[in-house]
């Protein structure tokens, strides 16, 4: 099953900017859309809100950046864009004109609120997600927590989890060390000389904020701690915890005064009441003293919050808005103008286009299916009825039904014009993560988690039969155009094709290292396309007449979670866990361009009847819309690109290199001069911005994967050349930013892969200085497995399988170890990092 600890999202009604079409609505605007996107559906789930000091602003952490509000009127002033993944928390400077956020990227950023212009970046990237940031009460400091592994055993800890940053130099003043579990919240006391935290072991604990010696420990709390504030005189701490409970502690003593029952934790500015999710307390006497009217529903942190004269309370409400309440009589005073609930409150998880071009239909995790209109982006109507995520929509061939896929083991057909539910097919005995109609919409094929295939008679509903074969979860099926075959991609790692009419098993395709997410058939049905997972991250193009295997395609860094013809076939779009969408040259391969804009992974792509337009659906909670210009003509070849894949890059460089001094034809030899030599590797450096292909040289899945002693040998061959041609002098430069790029400025551990594995695993990891480098492996209660003794290593990434520290799952005897989690430390000498592992047998 999906995660089900659901952020809380408003999604708004599409509107537009003055460079959009006229065709969208007017009453919401499109901030800082992505290059390319014409149009966003939603405005990403909301995390934490914060009033400015002054109660004129509310800044909302969303999963796609940080929108600022006019408190009184709802009027939206601002978005800001530059975290590369969503943002977790945010807060206000005393002065009110300093903005922090945290995020999931692993930075918190510092922004003017008066201008929106970002300041200054803050990097925490070993640390993991930026959980809290807290501004000391003289604004000279900031706080920040991160989500470090949740380490057991003393020899294993997370040992800084908080830092206190110079808000002016962006200087780490200090960092708390030797702490075993995670922190997920800090504050300041008033007078800021302490620092409460609210931790994964179920504590509380106050810190020495000048020096971060540690000063008391609260216990009593029976799991995780979420949240911690000082009330305002700084006598009092509040805590919420995941145990349904917030505990009121003497801040001088430790000393436990009372319990409540509630879900967030906020004083009010006079600190006599403390409010907790939709109930007013009494700090003083723990008496209940009233309920917001109009329900609250996040259990987050920072969803509920007193303005700073303490009149008005501020929440996020169950129905994914942003709702303002009277805090001295509970009652309803508005919701921000705009933001009548009209989108999911989970991730969107598949998007789909109604064959007549004007209907989007979209499914979340939220158990919800949305109807859009694809012309305005207009919500039309939400269907209810699954129990849980919604992870497949499918519309038949001719627009009229409308077909959902449910974590629930259900499927549901639907009228797509009105919204009635028909039907409901139950038979599945797992989740239901691919649903398909044949081109003549009389049969309905179904992938689920079951590890089968189920076809069904889309009008009665009645089963027609079970395909079986695969071992593992089916997560993606499709019909060819002419309905003779079916197509099924599999955790397996497999696609297997079908015989659509008698179930018959034709051939498996095998070629991917790690699950099969997405499959899907050219218009012509003369190519499939699949996408592969994890250490795969490839998409693979097949004769699906034969099986043969025609290309794979590169440069997708996780999981390709879906891939899409366009109508006329010339065109491949994929979405990926890596937050990108690509476009592809379907009959070359040739890659043609990447669309940025998410945030989270893109879950879905479908391109729209016409071919102009690309729906792309991610776990950020919205929907891009982009337009789609048709394929390019195939530019002439270049004699830079060796390998012929339509783009220059380090691949071709390597094979040049793997040819020096090799003579005759060789299409390594760019210049024609009958020998391969630095000259023809200087000139592939060069025509790296021709083709606007950066030099990625971190790939863990390329075995070509150059080194720094590699290209440190090259650059100095072609500088005792002493060439001054423009050109030469270029590639010099490209080869000394790849050797800088090389060259890493920190020592650190990266993850390993696979992981889950079994029953072998590469430990990539890359270091500033030459030094000896020891890896040792760990059972999850700190006892030695295996210490790998790697020698002299010099300075580079160690992040290819020829490169990265190599384990089989065995212990130091020799003897396969037991399936379960593990942990490896990298030992450089007086550097160590901790990661975590997972054996699956």
């Amino acid at each position: 099953m999906k995660n089900t600890f659901v952020s809380i999202f408003f999604l708004l009604i599409l509107t537009s900017t003055p460079y959009l079409p006229n065709t969208f609505a007017q009453d919401s605007p499109q901030w800082s859309l992505p290059e390319g996107a014409k149009a966003r559906l939603g405005k990403g789930s909301i995390r934490e809100i914060a009033y400015s000091p002054d109660g004129t602003r509310l800044a909302v952490a969303s999963s796609i950046g940080i929108w600022i509000y006019d408190a009184a009127t709802g009027e939206e002033l601002d978005l800001l864009i530059g975290h590369t993944r969503g943002v977790r928390n945010v807060s206000f400077s005393p002065d009110g004109n300093t903005l922090a956020s945290g995020s999931s990227d692993n930075t918190i950023r510092l922004w003017d609120v008066n201008t929106g212009k970002h300041l200054r970046t803050f990097t925490s990237q070993a640390y993991g997600w930026v959980l809290s940031v807290a501004f000391s009460p003289d604004g000279h400091t900031l706080a920040s927590c991160n989500g470090g592994n949740l380490v057991k055993g003393p020899s294993l800890k997370d040992r800084q989890s908080i830092h206190l940053w110079n808000v002016t130099s962006g200087e780490l003043k200090w960092a708390l060390t030797g702490y075993t579990f995670r922190i997920n919240m800090v504050a300041f006391s008033p007078d800021g000389r302490t620092l409460v935290s609210g931790n994964y072991d179920n504590t509380v604990r106050l810190w020495d904020a000048r020096t971060g010696r540690s000063l008391r420990t609260l216990t009593g709390h029976t799991d995780s701690v979420n949240e911690v504030a000082f009330s305002p005189d700084g006598n009092t701490i509040a805590s919420r915890s995941r145990d349904e409970t917030i505990r009121l502690w003497d801040a001088n003593t430790g000393r436990h005064l009372r319990t409540l029952t509630g879900h967030t934790v906020v004083f009010s500015p006079d600190g006599n009441t403390l409010a907790s999710g939709s109930h007013l307390w009494d700090v003083n006497t723990g008496r209940h003293l009233r309920t917001l009217t109009g329900h609250i529903g996040s259990i987050y942190w920072g969803s509920v919050l007193f303005s700073p004269d303490g009149n008005t309370i501020a929440g996020i409400s169950r129905e994914g808005s942003v709702r303002l309440w009277d805090a001295n009589t509970g009652r309803h005073i508005r919701t921000l103008t705009g933001h009548t609930y009209s989108g999911h409150t989970g991730y969107v998880i598949s998007v789909s286009f109604n064959p007549d071009e004007n209907t989007l239909a979209t499914g979340s995790e939220d158990r919800t299916v949305r109807l859009w209109d694809a012309n305005t982006g207009r919500h039309l109507r939400t269907l209810t009825g699954h129990t849980d995520t919604v992870s497949s929509v499918s519309f038949s061939p001719d627009g009229n039904t409308l077909a959902t896929g449910s974590d629930d083991y259900t499927i549901r057909l639907w009228d797509a014009h009105t919204g009635r539910h028909l039907r409901t097919l139950t038979g599945h005995t797992g989740s239901v993560h691919s649903v398909s109609f044949s081109p003549d919409g009389n049969t309905l094929a179904t992938g689920s988690w079951d590890y089968t295939i189920q076809l069904w008679d889309s009008h009665t509903g009645r089963h027609l039969r079970t395909l079986t074969g695969h071992t593992h979860w089916v997560n993606s099926v499709s019909f060819s155009p002419d309905g003779n075959t079916l197509a099924s991609g599999s955790y397996d790692e497999t696609i297997r094709l079908w015989d659509a009419h008698t179930g018959r098993h034709i051939r498996t395709l095998t070629g991917h290292t790690f699950s099969v997410y997405s499959v899907s058939f050219s218009p012509d049905g003369n190519t499939l396309a699949s996408g592969g997972g994890w250490t795969d991250s490839t998409i693979r193009l097949w004769d699906a007449n034969t099986g043969r295997h025609i290309r794979t395609l590169t440069g997708h860094m996780n999981n390709v979670s879906s891939v899409s013809f366009s109508p006329d076939g010339n065109t491949l779009a994929t979405g990926s866990k890596d937050r990108t969408v690509r476009l592809w040259d379907a009959n070359t391969g040739r890659h043609l361009r990447t669309l940025t804009g998410h945030t989270d992974t893109v879950s879905s792509v479908s391109f729209s009847p016409d071919g102009n337009t690309l729906a792309t659906g991610s776990e950020d909670s919205t929907v891009l819309l982009w337009e789609i210009t048709p394929t390019s003509p195939e530019p002439e070849n270049i004699a830079e690109d060796v390998n012929d894949d339509g783009v220059v890059n380090i691949v071709d460089l390597t094979l040049v290199a793997s040819n020096f001094g090799e003579t005759g034809a060789n299409a390594a030899d760019v210049n024609g001069d009958g020998i391969v030599n630095i000259v023809d590797l200087t000139l592939v450096a060069a025509a790296f911005g021709n083709t606007a292909a950066a030099p990625f040289v971190r790939s863990r899945n390329s075995e070509t994967a150059l080194t720094r002693t590699d290209v440190a040998a090259w650059l100095k061959q072609a500088r005792k050349l002493n060439l001054t041609d423009p050109t030469f002098q270029r590639g010099l430069a490209v080869l000394e930013q790849l050797l800088a790029a090389l060259t890493p400025k920190e020592t650190m551990l990266l993850p390993n892969y696979p992981n889950p594995f079994n029953p072998e695993t590469w430990i990539p990891y890359q270091l500033a200085k030459s030094t000896n480098v020891h890896i040792s492996v760990y059972t999850a209660d700190g006892k030695l497995v295996r210490t790998l003794d790697l020698g002299n290593q010099d300075v580079g990434i160690y992040q290819s399988r020829s490169r990265a520290a190599y384990w089989d799952g065995k212990n130091a005897f020799g003897e396969s170890v037991a399936s379960g989690v593990y942990f490896y430390t990298l030992t450089v000498g007086d550097f160590t990092a901790t990661r975590k592992m997972l054996i699956q047998k």
